[in-house]
């Protein structure tokens, strides 16, 4: 079993949910997902290369095609056939915003012919409401921070994405507003290549369940200001 076939831990960090990782410096990132990623190093006795990235299925593809050893994913079936997730160790709400004299009052009246749903392509959001929406059409925006500024110059009908990003969206432009509940829950977790095998799925998935039982994941949340996120139950 090795993690770091290069000698040095490369963990795929993707700065297009703002939950969990956001940028730092010249190139970098911090949040909760870079806590993981250096505790994890940590143990492993090895130092932290960050492979930063600005959508998920960049994410994807690094630890796919082994230029990271590890990433932190959104669990969707249609993605990462190549990669070992672990269980959640997050859970995030995915949230719709509309126009505040738009006549869509809820979830449930997104999804008619007429109305056009911008997400972040390759998004878990982009995934589920692929499967999910019979009826609207959906845009894709080419990263999850460019849903709205997306939904805004095209004129669209409803921004699908995390909550937080959301909030603070309409906090900075008149005249949106989100709509009450969610339309799905996203689980997030660690994941490595397939490739490793059992044993190196199987150790990161009880790193994950130690980060969550003592408290570390939900210190970091705290630690970098997050609403809205939950720590995930025992896998």
């Amino acid at each position: 079993m090795t993690f770091t076939p290069t000698g040095r831990l490369r963990a795929a960090i993707n700065l297009g949910n703002p939950i969990l990782a956001h940028p730092q410096g010249e190139g970098g990132a911090g949040g909760v997902s870079v806590d993981l990623a250096r505790e994890f190093a940590r143990r492993l006795g090895v130092e932290l290369d960050l492979v930063v990235v600005d959508t998920a299925g960049k994410s994807v593809d690094a630890v796919e095609n082994e230029r990271a050893d590890i990433g932190f994913f959104a669990i969707d079936p249609a993605r990462g056939a190549d990669i070992a997730f672990t269980a959640p160790y997050v859970l995030i709400e995915g949230s719709y915003l509309v126009r505040a004299d738009s006549p869509i009052r809820a979830n449930e009246d997104v999804d008619q012919a007429a109305h056009r749903v911008v997400v972040g392509k390759g998004s878990a959001y982009d995934l589920f409401l692929t499967r999910s929406l019979r009826e609207a059409q959906i845009v894709r925006a080419s990263s999850s921070p460019a849903v709205v500024p997306t939904f805004l110059e095209q004129g669209a009908d409803v921004a699908a994405g995390v909550r937080q990003q959301l909030e603070a969206d309409a906090r900075g432009q008149a005249g949106l507003r989100l709509l009450d509940g969610r339309f799905m829950v996203i689980r997030q977790a660690m994941g490595v290549p397939k490739s490793r095998g059992e044993q190196a799925a199987a150790v990161l998935a009880a790193f994950v369940e130690e980060m969550k039982a003592s408290g570390f994941v939900a210190d970091a949340l705290a630690r970098h200001g997050i609403e809205g996120a939950s720590v995930a139950p025992p896998g």
